[in-house]
């Protein structure tokens, strides 16, 4: 007797229905765009038309100053004398043409809590300023503001600013390309609830299409991990936010201090920081949403042995979450960008030739000793790609060293359809 499983696989496909529509809506996969390698944060009442490449400018002085040759600089950070001169001199060009990735305009601990008139004129300001550099071409590709946020004190003016920001930016019925805002402080899943709102409307009123904004949750709090009734809440708020949360960015400082933990021990790297974004980086699996590391409070700043010390915290701890899978973190002050790109480059091209090798393996179907599966190959172009889009490569060295060009590269990281 042979068992026929049609009308089986029809009762299953009718009992699981509902459980597919539902992992399709809420875990889609990841997004196919480019994630920035850093957001820089900079006080409203700092910032100008010219402040990414000035800030670029000032990033290639302190290194000069600093930083010695190549490979002076490199052995600073912890990187191989065979890498020194390649990778700093791709910080250099990137310093000169692309310093800032991503930047955001801060309205909130960065910039104070001024009279209304005093922040009304900040926003007006700064997003007069932020057209500017979009249509002069100096602006980071992706940028936006960080507001106030939806806790009771600060709500109305969180509103009126993230509301009086987006109408100035999208005087022409659009938002600029690569526009985001992050909702900071966020305790509740009713919060982001509330921010969906709150972009519905502004959509609405403004014309702008619907969907048109998306916006960072910051988890800072210790709410957002851990939930009254003992679940993480931040994977509710990810699902709450109606497809419009881009990323979950992890604030060191107001976490670390909610917590308890004395100034002198906060830090990316302590345990209670580790065990937030591993939270986090569950429950952003296969949403789409990004996960951003925070930032260190040490600065390159003063004489050449503070800065140098500096740099060499801030390359490791780059180093550290690029390990744990945290593709983005936080810049505060220009000298810090040398040291970013220098340990994200490295990253990346340590990585590259044994990436390379199994991916062309993997396409050729070549028997090589390792069995990678098709998760892994989207692991493996990822990691490629994600050099591709910052500098660490380029096109040309890809596709030498894999045979695949980039076209293909995104089909196998799922960035795009085959």
């Amino acid at each position: 007797m042979t068992f026929d499983a049609t009308d089986l696989t029809r009762e299953l496909d009718a009992h699981l229905a509902d459980a597919d529509s539902a992992l399709a809506q809420g875990f889609p996969g990841e997004r196919p765009d480019r994630q920035p390698v850093h957001t820089v944060y900079v006080p409203a009442s700092r910032y100008d038309a010219g402040l990414v490449p000035r800030w670029g400018q000032e990033a290639l002085a302190v290194l000069d100053e600093h930083g010695g040759d190549a490979q002076a600089y490199a052995a600073l950070l912890g990187i191989g004398p065979d890498l020194a001169e390649d990778v700093v001199g791709r910080v250099r060009a990137k310093l000169a043409a692309e310093p800032v990735e991503d930047l955001r305009i801060d309205f909130e601990d960065g910039y104070g809590a001024p009279a209304d008139d005093v922040e009304d004129a900040a926003v007006d300001a700064s997003s007069a300023a932020l057209l500017e550099s979009v249509r002069g071409g100096t602006a980071a590709p992706f940028h936006g503001i960080r507001f106030k946020s939806f806790e009771a004190p600060t709500r109305a003016r969180g509103v009126r600013t993230l509301a009086r920001f987006v109408e100035a930016v999208a005087a022409d019925g659009s938002l600029p390309e690569g526009f985001v805002v992050t909702l900071p402080k966020v305790t509740s899943v009713e919060q982001v609830e509330a921010m969906v709102v709150a972009c519905e409307r502004i959509e609405s009123g403004l014309g702008l299409r619907s969907g048109a904004m998306g916006f960072e949750i910051q988890v800072e709090t210790p709410q957002a991990i851990l939930g009254p009734d003992g679940t993480a809440l931040v994977a509710r708020m990810v699902h709450a936010a109606a497809g419009r949360c881009t990323g979950l960015h992890y604030g060191t400082y107001d976490y670390s201090a909610s917590l308890g933990v004395a100034a002198a021990y906060q830090s990316m790297e302590h345990p209670a920081a580790d065990h937030a974004k591993a939270v986090m980086q569950v429950a952003a699996a296969g949403t789409g949403v990004r996960l951003s590391d925070g930032s260190t409070n040490i600065l390159p700043v003063g004489g050449r042995e503070a800065v140098r010390a500096a740099w060499a915290l801030h390359a490791r701890l780059v180093r550290r979450s690029l390990e744990r899978g945290y593709y983005q973190g936080w810049d505060l002050h220009p000298a810090q960008l040398p040291s970013r790109y220098a340990a994200t480059y490295a990253f990346y091209r340590e990585g590259l030739p044994a990436a390379a090798e199994r991916l062309r393996n993997y396409v050729g179907q070549v028997d090589s000793g390792v069995m990678d599966e098709p998760a892994t190959a989207r692991a493996l172009a990822d990691f490629v790609v994600r050099g591709l889009d910052c500098g660490a490569t380029d096109d040309a060295e890809v596709k030498e060293l894999t045979g695949i060009d980039r076209h293909r590269l995104d089909v196998l990281a799922k960035r795009t359809a085959g």
